[in-house]
């Protein structure tokens, strides 16, 4: 299992485009991907899960990858995150 944390940058925090850009970019991997908000643990793949856990600008969400593509699964979390989530 691969953890890492990211904190969000998005003025507007985790709303429908961002989370969107974000399932999008995951869905396709095998491995459970969970975020961890406030010690929620959320579906990454949920766009609603998502929607529902009111991620805003400046907070912290810790990523919980495992599977047997953990990796590339990891990797597409940092590169969509680090590019902005599309804004």
């Amino acid at each position: 299992m691969l953890k890492k944390s990211f904190v969000i940058e998005n003025k507007q925090g985790l709303h429908v485009r961002p989370a969107g850009v974000l399932v999008k970019a995951i869905k396709d991997f095998d491995s459970s991907i969970k975020i961890n908000h406030n010690d929620k643990i959320i579906e990454a793949k949920s766009l609603l899960g998502i929607m529902g856990a009111c991620i805003k600008c400046g907070d912290t969400i810790e990523f919980q990858v495992d599977g047997s593509d953990e990796n590339e699964a990891m990797k597409a979390i940092e590169e969509v995150i680090e590019s902005g989530l599309g804004e």
